[in-house]
């Protein structure tokens, strides 16, 4: 496995990779999630690169960057026992100039739930985004749905910006008690990690509602509020129902719908969502 910590030399790596290149770009901090997309990725492709980058510009509280866990050792450790072919390990300095004028925002989709509760988190991510796929230029990106604004926002850039890229979903994983995994989820202690696990218990309360007919996106709101109203830790930054193309808040509900949340577990922000339909999925249940 080859490791690149300039713009140069990653270029210099892309150029000797043959055949179709996927892609996984994360922020480090390296967990089964991760390693599910780098599966994915190497099962796909010819060649996977991936990339590990603590994204200043995505935090709107430098607080949460330099909270934000780093081990970078065992990420390339993972990374080299999954086949990754390159990693792509650069300064923020060589991502960003200290003159950088130009960013990349994507308009609508951008406008509620996380970008309403984390202004310029989408413009940071659109911009890193699109300076990796100049970067690397993979033939696949793989990104979790957990992330699921993220997705519509980088299909919407992908789109628009005629990339000539696929942008790959792949499933959310979990822990047994249901909590989506994520790399915040080793900031918790025991009493808020036990906590955390109300998030998914509000998702799937609404998925026994819409299973049973309701289509009432306040009422499906309503529900994802209770739920979590029953953990005392639980600060609420908001629950939505919304369509999951254009993530716009359902007054009713359609066949599927997209029912997503963001809570404070302390000083811990985690979010989750889960698509809504008719007959629960297994994960659901």
């Amino acid at each position: 496995m080859r490791v690149a910590s300039t713009i140069a030399e990653m270029r210099a790596v892309r150029r000797s990779l043959t055949g179709g290149v996927g892609f996984v770009p994360t922020l480090g901090a390296l967990h089964e999630g991760h390693l599910s997309l780098v599966r994915a990725s190497v099962e796909q492709n010819a060649r996977t690169v991936a990339s590990v980058f603590v994204n200043p510009t995505q935090f709107g509280d430098p607080a949460d960057f330099d909270r934000y866990p780093r081990d970078t050792d065992r990420d390339l450790e993972l990374l080299r026992e999954a086949g990754v072919d390159a990693v792509f390990l650069p300064p923020a300095s060589e991502i960003y100039a200290a003159d950088d004028s130009t960013f990349v925002e994507v308009e609508q989709v951008t406008e509620g739930l996380e970008g309403e509760h984390r202004p310029g988190h989408f413009r940071g991510v659109a911009t890193v985004v699109t300076k990796l796929f100049n970067i690397v230029a993979p033939r696949r990106a793989y990104f979790g749905q957990k992330d699921a604004q993220q997705l519509a926002v980088l299909r919407r850039l992908v789109r628009d910006l005629h990339f000539d890229i696929e942008i790959v979903a792949m499933p959310t994983v979990r822990e047994p008690d249901g909590l989506a995994m994520s790399s915040r989820n080793a900031l918790l202690s025991p009493e808020q990690r036990r906590a955390a696990a109300g998030l998914y218990r509000a998702l799937q309360r609404a998925q026994q509602l819409f299973s049973a007919g309701e289509r009432d996106g306040e009422r499906l709101r309503g529900v994802m509020r209770e739920a979590l109203g029953g953990e005392p830790l639980a600060q609420v930054d908001y629950v939505s129902v919304a369509d999951p193309a254009s993530l716009r808040e359902a007054d009713s509900a359609g066949e599927t719908a997209l029912a997503s949340l963001a809570v404070r577990i302390g000083a811990v922000r985690l979010i989750d969502n889960a698509i809504l339909t008719p007959h629960a999925s297994r994960e659901m249940t």
